[in-house]
């Protein structure tokens, strides 16, 4: 599979911010949960159905930021799962661990691979997350 470089970088980009996405999921779900209803017009009827419930069910349904992230998180977080322990701890080094204090030589020697593995293990992992995500 290839894959153009923007979408590399930008997969690596969503990696960095995972926990970031988690945290931004969340606070659109109770951003949603715990609105007010909006009365949109002077006789104080609502131009949305009545039913508070149906309503949220439909915005947390049809919110397309949320839809996104989601989709970038689950894949993340279904690709990780998946992963062999070695894997999980060069995604942790060089993605989670912050500040990242570490080369890609550091954490390849920390894992007890070479360089070139650890870089051929990152594209592996990218490339899954594209395809689980169905990006190109």
């Amino acid at each position: 599979m290839k894959l153009k470089k923007g979408t590399f970088k930008h997969i690596e980009s969503e990696l960095y911010a995972y926990e970031d996405t988690k945290k931004e999921i969340e606070q659109i779900r109770e951003e949603i949960l715990h609105r007010t209803p909006m009365i949109d017009n002077p006789e104080g009827r609502a131009n949305t159905p009545s039913d508070p419930t149906a309503t949220t069910a439909t915005l947390l349904m049809t919110h397309r930021r949320l839809d996104q992230l989601e989709r970038i998180a689950k894949a993340i977080d279904q690709i990780y799962q998946e992963l062999p322990d070695d894997k999980k701890k060069l995604i942790k080094l060089k993605y989670w661990t912050k500040p990242q204090t570490k080369t890609w030589e550091g954490i390849a020697q920390e894992i007890n691979i070479s360089r070139r593995q650890a870089l051929r293990w990152r594209n592996e992992i990218v490339f899954a997350i594209a395809d689980a995500i169905g990006w190109r």
